[in-house]
């Protein structure tokens, strides 16, 4: 406790400092470089982007730079708690690591003696990206045979329909937006969520004259920044894409000649798409006629275009379709030739890393059961298909995540945390909503405490995020906690354990000529492929080299297809053949009218930074964005309590007039503690879990409810 008081609490900083480098950990494409403050008494001061680093070029988002507010905010975990008195009523005490960690073990063996070791879920996601620090939690599930877990919360529809499209996860350097024409942001609020994107662009606009084009489902900040913005329909974005492939081929502007060599079946897209004109995306998307064939044109004409896909696509249950048919239009167009064209969504297929000794795949036993990440609420209350017809979970680990908070169908999460025959540990640097229902709660090192490696989803670098600051003497890293548990439990002998992170660093780097010594000199490593290479000019990923018009919808690979023993999932005989619009939405209908997406907070990063005084400040409240005229029709007013609702749910929200959304689209930007709404259930009492097709993943913007005035 005498750390709380010497380390939180605000303390003089002296003139000596020196500059630490390291990396933004969080669950953000942008894996931004970062230069730290680090005063002569060992705190953190100013938090800043490395401006050497040609993708982060010094810029990043305000909540990062605000990190001292967090790492030495008072309620910062501290020592391992034990719950005391029923769940959810709040009673913990103080206990030391050994007996924290004895109590888990004893937990897990128990849970595997009554059930087998499928009882047993590790669960973990994306609280941090380090590799080592994220992952190793996986080697403990291998080699103690504990149910598998499958992520499928945040990209398999994104993933999945680009790799129908490209073959492989790469593409054009993101660098290359700033040395194009037309940038094309769709389905990212980049001001908000990835800043680096707009970065670049803009850079274009004032070197280049370029312009900026923008399509999302409301008037946020990124699209205020456009030179021309398209606010769609939810889920009709593919739409609006065939629409302007219609107009490429009606007014000449597509690349036969490109399509001929690197596109599957152009002649057949191009008898497809006759019936897919403006009109009729006009009155699936919302745009106007004239609007449709602006966008058409400029991109048409513009051939350096730089299509930059976000995670919008993600979050809808067509998604997958609609990623496919966006990143079809450069190929209609040729853009891929150009430098500065082209389109980008992650370059997840680039970094070669060797994560087998981390994860421990040689100890992989197929046989042994998935779970769906998403699908959590039904796992934890006896839902047979969510449990593989095989036996209960009866203990878990939860690492790097807060499902009680950010996972779909939250009713059910919270019933299945407050089972009394559930045993829940949960490493934290707060008291999340996840951690309040757990039975053991430990404390965790944040990024600056400790070493771990990094990748850039958004960008091509490898960065290496050494120990900045010493931790507080009570808390301890994921590593730590894996490799005490895996000796408790009887595995440490068994291939990866027993290693630090630099140990683990330089195995995952094997294939590079570098290891951690030398990455922590060079602060990173730029992996990019040649043009030819990122541009698809020796041909897309397909084994035949050809761009596929065509999707493959159960026969293709993708990073995050789901294992044989899960199978393709949701209405996958629905998806078309050809880019098309496809209604897998949770369309709005007579008894809930309204279509309802939970966008991103500026200020917020999932449940991350709800916290810190500064984010809930700018933040405000949790609020329902309603279009004015929707407003006016229903009576209500600026600051009014409003009730949405649907078969999962219903919860209340301050309404707040405008945003930009059309009408019958409501937004609630997010994510809020549970415990900051009205009635204690945050907005995820709304969204759904069930499986999106083909492989998998969670609908958050794709949500139908009723609303009133209360």
């Amino acid at each position: 406790m005498q750390y709380r008081k010497a380390m939180n609490v605000a303390t003089p900083i002296r003139a000596e400092k020196t500059i630490g480098h390291t990396v933004c950990p969080h669950d953000c494409p942008s894996a931004c470089a970062l230069e730290v403050d680090v005063h002569a008494d060992g705190r953190i001061g100013r938090v800043r982007g490395a401006a050497a680093n040609s993708y982060t070029a010094g810029v990043i988002c305000a909540k990062v730079a605000r990190y001292s507010e967090r790492i030495y905010h008072p309620g910062r975990l501290l020592v391992p708690q034990r719950r005391t008195g029923a769940k959810g009523d709040g009673g913990f005490q103080d206990i030391s690591w050994e007996a924290a960690l004895d109590a888990i073990a004893d937990a897990f063996v128990k849970a595997e003696q009554a059930h087998g070791s499928e009882a047993v879920w590790p669960y973990f996601y994306a609280g941090t990206m380090g590799q080592v620090q994220r992952d190793s939690i996986e080697r403990l599930r291998h080699a103690k045979r504990y149910s598998g877990f499958f992520g499928s919360i945040c990209t398999n529809m994104a993933w999945t329909g680009l790799s129908m499209a490209t073959g492989a996860l790469r593409g054009p350097d993101p660098r290359e937006m700033a040395k194009s024409d037309c940038v094309v942001i769709w389905g990212t609020n980049a001001v908000s969520t990835q800043v680096n994107v707009m970065t670049h662009a803009i850079k274009a606009r004032k070197e280049r004259g370029a312009k900026i084009v923008v399509i999302d489902i409301y008037d946020n900040p990124t699209v205020k920044q456009a030179d021309m913005g398209l606010i769609l329909k939810p889920g009709t974005d593919a739409a609006l894409a065939c629409a302007v492939m219609h107009i490429a081929f009606r007014d000449g502007y597509a690349d036969r000649a490109y399509m001929e060599k690197y596109a599957d079946d152009p002649k057949g897209l191009e008898a497809h798409l006759k019936t897919r004109g403006p009109d009729w995306a006009s009155a699936i998307t919302g745009l106007p006629v004239e609007d449709i064939e602006a966008f058409a044109k400029l991109v048409g004409t513009t051939p350096k275009s730089y299509f930059r896909l976000g995670y919008g696509f993600t979050r809808q249950r067509n998604g997958a379709v609609a990623i496919h048919a966006a990143a079809s239009i450069p190929t209609v167009l040729g853009s891929w030739k150009h430098e500065g064209g082209g389109a980008f969504h992650s370059n997840n297929d680039i970094f070669r890393f060797d994560k087998r000794e981390l994860m421990g795949s040689a100890m992989l036993d197929p046989d042994i059961r998935m779970l769906d990440q998403s699908q959590i609420g039904r796992v934890l209350t006896g839902d047979a298909e969510a449990l593989r017809h095989r036996g209960p979970v009866t203990a878990m680990l939860v690492q790097n995540t807060n499902p009680v908070n950010v996972t779909p169908e939250q009713r059910l999460v919270k019933r299945g945390f407050l089972r009394n025959d559930l045993f829940v540990a949960v490493h934290e640097h707060f008291m999340t909503d996840t951690a309040k229902l757990a039975d053991i709660v430990l404390p965790a090192t944040m990024f600056l405490e400790h070493d771990d490696l990094y990748r850039g989803g958004g960008h091509q670098h490898i960065l290496l995020g050494p120990k900045v600051v010493e931790p507080p003497s009570t808390v301890r890293s994921n590593l730590f906690v894996i490799e005490e548990l895996a000796k408790r439990l009887g595995v440490a002998d068994q291939p990866g354990f027993g290693l630090g992170e630099r140990a683990h660093i330089d195995q995952i780097l094997v294939h590079y000529d570098i290891g951690y010594d030398r990455l922590k000199e060079e602060k990173w490593l730029d992996v990019q492929p040649d043009f030819d290479t990122a541009h698809f000019i020796d041909g897309f990923g397909h084994p035949d080299g050809k761009f596929r018009f065509k999707a493959d919808w159960t026969g293709t690979p993708a990073p995050n297809r789901p294992p044989k023993s899960m199978g393709v999932q949701g209405a996958y005989t629905a998806l078309p053949e050809f880019p098309d619009h496809v209604d897998l939405i949770e369309a709005a209908d007579a008894g809930h009218p309204f279509r309802l997406a939970t966008s991103p907070a500026r200020s917020f990063l999932n449940s991350t930074f709800a916290e810190t005084p500064s984010s809930v400040t700018k933040e405000g409240r949790p609020a329902l964005m309603l279009n004015a005229d929707d407003a006016a029709a229903l009576g209500i007013v600026e600051g009014d309590v409003v009730r949405i609702g649907n078969p999962r749910g219903e919860i209340r929200l301050h309404a707040t007039i405008g945003g930009g959304a059309r009408r019958s689209v409501v937004i609630a930007e997010g994510l809020w503690p549970n415990d900051a709404h009205l009635d204690g259930e945050g907005i995820n009492v709304l969204t759904g879990a069930d499986a999106v097709a083909p492989y998998g993943g969670a609908a958050f913007h794709d949500n139908r409810v009723w609303l009133r005035k209360e």
